[in-house]
């Protein structure tokens, strides 16, 4: 797995640092970003131009040694709609390379994670499941997803904490894209009436149908 420690943001892309700032996983990466990028007025600007970051974080640009300059007004980018802001994040995110996309998946908020589990290239989309904010319910949507490339569920099935959440393994039971060898190894841990369910879902395969019936039976002899 890629570690989180050693991101060069140092040598970042104004692009790549415009993204991690207006879509912020977590409020530390701005004092990250200037500490950084002290030598980078481009850089520092566009800290001080967003009105996501911190006070503190303006305070210390300001105060370092590394701006010279007097800092520019504070302005905001305004969105009409939510589906606007998504597909400006898209269309930037367009213009990243492979190796800037996956520094974003690590570090970026739920928009940027959201597009970027659907981005062509599958590293950067399994670098999105190491992002440590990514949240059970966006795993939940990922495990449902017959569009993602199969290794996306694999890694979701390998991981224990996950696999401890029902809905997500109701997910990946029935969801026609993973793999059979893990279908049928989650199959006994679905409820009586879940397997009811599986047992007459014509969209998941037949083995795995014959086994939701298998385990009905066996439970109602008991």
């Amino acid at each position: 797995e890629i570690p989180l420690i050693g991101i060069d943001l140092a040598n970042a892309s104004e692009l790549l640092i415009e993204l991690l700032v207006e879509d912020a996983m977590d409020p530390s990466i701005f004092m990250e970003i200037a500490k950084a990028n002290l030598n980078r007025r481009e850089v520092l600007n566009i800290l001080l131009e967003s009105p996501e970051t911190p006070d503190d974080v303006k305070r210390f640009i300001i105060d370092s040694k590394g701006l010279l300059d007097k800092p520019k007004v504070v302005t905001t980018k305004i969105y009409k709609t939510p589906e606007q802001r998504q597909e400006t994040i898209f269309q930037r995110i367009q213009r990243l390379s492979v190796s800037e996309r996956i520094l974003l998946a690590l570090r970026g908020g739920k928009d940027v994670r959201t597009l970027l589990l659907r981005d062509p290239n599958k590293e950067v989309a399994l670098t999105v499941l190491q992002n440590p904010k990514i949240t059970e319910t966006e795993i939940e949507i990922v495990a449902k997803s017959r569009s993602v490339p199969e290794e996306l569920l694999r890694k979701i099935a390998k991981k224990r904490e996950w696999i401890k959440n029902y809905n997500i393994v109701l997910a990946l039971v029935t969801n026609p894209k993973t793999p059979a060898n893990i279908s049928l190894s989650l199959v006994n841990d679905l409820r009586t009436k879940d397997l009811a369910l599986l047992e007459k879902n014509k969209n998941v395969s037949e083995g795995l149908r014959a086994m939701a019936k298998k385990l009905l039976r066996a439970r109602k002899a008991h």
